[in-house]
C-alpha cells in the first residue's frame, strides 16, 4: 500500500511515481532469483593493463617498468 503524505499529486504524477517502484522491485526481485549475473565492464578491468606486456629482467627494465598508455 502506497499513501501520499504530504502534497497533491497529479494522476500522471503519482503513476510516474508508481512505475518506479514496481520497476525496482522487479529488479531486486530478478536478481534475488538468481538472474544473469553482472559482467564487470572490460575497461574497469585491472588484468586488460596487465595482458600488455610485462617488463623483462635486465639492465634497463626499470624504464619498462612503466604503466603503458
Amino acid at each position: 500500500m502506497i499513501k501520499v503524505l504530504r502534497g497533491n499529486p497529479t494522476p500522471e504524477e503519482l503513476a510516474a511515481a508508481l512505475a518506479v517502484v514496481r520497476a525496482r522491485a522487479a529488479a531486486t526481485a530478478s536478481a534475488a532469483s538468481g538472474g544473469a549475473a553482472r559482467v564487470p565492464e572490460q575497461w574497469s578491468d585491472p588484468a586488460r593493463i596487465a595482458r600488455t606486456r610485462r617488463p623483462q629482467p635486465g639492465p634497463r627494465s626499470w624504464a619498462r617498468s612503466y604503466w603503458p598508455t
